[in-house]
């Protein structure tokens, strides 16, 4: 561990430990892996918790033991943790190119009997292709864009076309479709993927994984029926965009920001210790950088790297003090994960277990 001249205990006191740091409430960590699990159990789906919010082995292995089937990295480094931790099933939700990451790929299908990829254009199946002829096959699903935006093929029949191209390649193994949807999509990714499948049928292939995903619309997995699993990742921590989603409560979020009050310049304005570097600047559509647990009137209207700027004016109640010690629900949970190298869990206020954040920077 590395960073903090003095690394908390357990047994410690919350109250008592350095800032700016995150903590992570035991109980409520464990009430989100057991409510999704539960939910998917319940409706016969797949789930593979996607590991970036957290980046922790232990926390992917408690996963895993509720009932996760594999999990989901995002980087091939960030798989690489994991594998050395003994996990077999990776899917990497990624385009990989480039011989350097060809080659890290392909050393990782050797160490593991369970890793999968996705590709959503030809450069990207050939690239494989042609780096995996003479070694161990690599598994690839076909990513689809069903109305998110960001990578996938655009219409079932370029799903089906690619997914040939990927079947026909001796050394690939075509695994199925998969997709990020945008927020409350589940008409629409049902629409694509069920068009998909009737064309991968009619070519005479094989679709044994159909993987949806995302946290904000996961009570609506099982409308998109043709799904056989489910990625989310952000549900282990929650986070404000969560709650505005209608995914969780404020009770529900698992993570806090711990900051101190540096500076009360006036008495409308509060400085803390935690800025960009430990809030995150994602606002991600919100125009404030957190929500402050216990002063629901304040504001964090600015942050420096170093610094956050809380406006104040509008508490009617008590106002937070030079050396009071603040909890923030941070907007973007995953972020916050990379800003440190340890996260300090607790229960009721009495730290229980420090743990090294691995994966942390790990992005290649």
């Amino acid at each position: 561990m590395r960073g903090f001249a003095v690394v908390p205990k357990a047994g410690d006191r919350v109250e008592d430990i350095s800032t700016p740091r995150p903590i992570i409430d035991e109980d409520r960590l464990a009430g989100n892996i057991a409510r999704i699990q539960s939910y998917m159990d319940s409706h016969g789906l797949a789930f593979r918790p996607h590991i970036k919010t957290h980046k922790i082995p232990s926390l992917a292995a408690a996963q895993v033991a509720a009932g996760a089937k594999g999990i989901n990295c995002q980087k091939i480094t960030e798989a690489e943790v994991f594998a050395d931790a003994g996990f077999e099933d990776i899917l990497i939700t990624f385009n990989i190119l480039g011989p350097e990451k060809l080659a890290e790929l392909a050393a990782l299908n050797e160490r593991i009997s369970g890793l999968k990829v996705v590709a959503d254009s030809t450069v990207t199946v050939d690239g494989l292709a042609a780096f995996f002829a003479g070694r161990k096959p690599l598994t690839v699903l076909v990513e689809c864009d069903t109305g998110g935006g960001r990578c996938g093929v655009q219409t079932p029949a370029e799903a089906v076309t690619l997914a040939k191209r990927i079947h026909a390649a001796g050394s690939l193994n075509f695994a199925g479709l998969l997709t990020y949807p945008k927020i409350g999509a589940a008409e629409a990714v049902q629409a694509f993927f069920a068009a998909a499948l009737e064309g991968l049928k009619a070519e005479g292939i094989d679709c044994p994984i159909v993987s949806n995903g995302g946290t904000p619309s996961l009570f609506d997995a099982h409308l998109v029926t043709s799904a056989t699993e489910h990625r989310a990742g952000t549900y282990i921590y929650n986070d404000r965009s969560m709650v505005r989603a209608g995914h969780c409560t404020e009770a529900d979020c698992a993570m806090h920001v711990l900051a101190t009050v540096v500076s009360r310049p006036t008495p409308d304005r509060a400085v803390i210790d935690a800025g960009s570097k430990a809030l995150t600047s994602d606002l991600l559509g919100f125009s404030d950088f957190g929500t402050v647990v216990g002063y629901p009137e304040a504001v964090i209207t600015g942050l420096s790297e170093e610094h956050g700027v809380i406006d104040l004016s509008k508490c009617t109640g008590a106002r937070p003090q030079i050396g009071d010690k603040i909890r923030i629900i941070p907007n973007h949970t995953c972020v916050v994960s990379n800003l440190f190298d340890t996260m300090v869990f607790h229960r009721d206020g009495v730290v229980t277990r420090v743990e090294d954040v691995a994966a942390r920077g790990l992005v290649w």
